[in-house]
């Protein structure tokens, strides 16, 4: 029969976890950030929906609108960089929310004014 292996008392003995100090004044930053930049995309979103409607009453094929939309929605982010220079602090999915909410608002937003529109 195999013979446990003793181990010395140290070896045992785990280190005690210890939380990191919290950056409170970093922390209302980056919200403070996030909520502005919510405000920016939400009014770009309505910017575009309107004119998404404007192009679509107008005869236009729903694919310019469309094409318009998706090209601002590419630029949105770095119009934001560039007027809120503090927007370094965003990570990848703060940016991935704040542009599915512009796209889904400006798709939203389009759809029922075309939808109002049409039954008038």
């Amino acid at each position: 029969m195999a013979k446990k292996v003793r181990r010395k008392p140290e070896e045992e003995e785990e280190p005690a976890f210890e939380f990191p100090a919290f950056d409170e004044v970093g922390f209302v930053t980056k919200e403070f950030e996030l909520t502005y930049s919510f405000i920016l995309f939400c009014l770009f979103a309505i910017v575009l929906g309107i004119f998404a409607w404007v192009l679509t009453t107008q005869g236009i094929s729903g694919f310019v609108p469309f094409g318009i939309g998706v090209l601002v929605l590419i630029l949105t982010p770095y119009i934001v960089r560039r007027l809120r220079p503090r927007s370094s602090l965003f990570t990848t999915g703060d940016w991935g929310g704040l542009l599915a909410m512009e796209f889904f608002g400006w798709l939203a937003l389009w759809f029922v004014l075309v939808n109002v529109s049409a039954t008038l």
